[in-house]
């Protein structure tokens, strides 16, 4: 079913919450975003774990979020507002066109993902369009396959995501799968939490199991 589209003014903004841990790029962020009467930066934060308490108390309709941050990075925070505060929005801004970092944040729910060199009236323009229930994706993402892929034997993770279930189920740790595939721990960590909540597992052992069970790796290969 259509939404009606909104029409924001000063008199409706759209309620943005900036949280990123450098002060002259937030800085930057919110002066461009003042230009235009119908948007309001209602908050800033430092980092995702300042998001959150700062969203819980003033209810931003968007928050336009740095992924790599100190306390909370962005992805993981992103969890943590699908989980808490599901009405507030997420847009990833990165300075990185990492497909890997893309794939993350949709499973993580954000609805938006552009790069810091946007135009002003690009950037505004996705917020306008995730205000009004829609995505924004920066062009420069079209040719990433970002969907998720369901396996033959109806395992529910993407290609990446058995990647990393095969290597936590061989004993690899956190650093060594990071390393294996060229992307940060937090990326690691947060694709094993989305692999756990997926399968409904809690526990490493359980990980292993499930992988033996669905041939990703073999008896004499799985940590014991």
């Amino acid at each position: 079913m259509a939404h009606d589209t909104i029409t924001f003014s000063p008199e409706r903004p759209i309620r943005i919450l900036l949280c990123d841990d450098h002060a002259l790029v937030m800085d930057g962020i919110r002066s461009r975003l003042e230009c235009y009467d119908h948007i309001s930066v209602i908050g800033e934060a430092a980092n995702g774990q300042q998001a959150l308490e700062i969203a819980h108390k003033q209810n931003p309709d968007i928050v336009l979020m740095d992924i790599s941050m100190p306390v909370m990075n962005g992805l993981e925070a992103a969890e943590r507002f699908r989980e808490t505060l599901p009405s507030v929005k997420v847009i990833m801004l990165s300075m990185h066109e990492n497909p890997e970092y893309l794939r993350t944040a949709k499973q993580a729910g954000v609805l938006g993902f552009i790069l810091k060199d946007v135009s002003s009236n690009d950037m505004v323009h996705a917020l306008e369009t995730i205000a009004n229930g829609g995505e924004a994706f920066s062009p420069s993402f079209d040719k990433i396959d970002i969907a998720e892929e369901i396996s033959e034997d109806g395992t529910p993770l993407t290609t990446r995501e058995r990647t990393v279930l095969r290597l936590l189920a061989r004993g690899a740790s956190n650093k060594h799968v990071a390393r294996e595939l060229d992307i940060s721990v937090r990326t690691v960590e947060t694709h094993r939490r989305n692999i756990k909540r997926k399968l409904d597992i809690d526990s490493s052992a359980g990980l292993v199991r499930y992988a033996i069970e669905k041939g990703l790796v073999t008896l004499d290969n799985a940590s014991g």
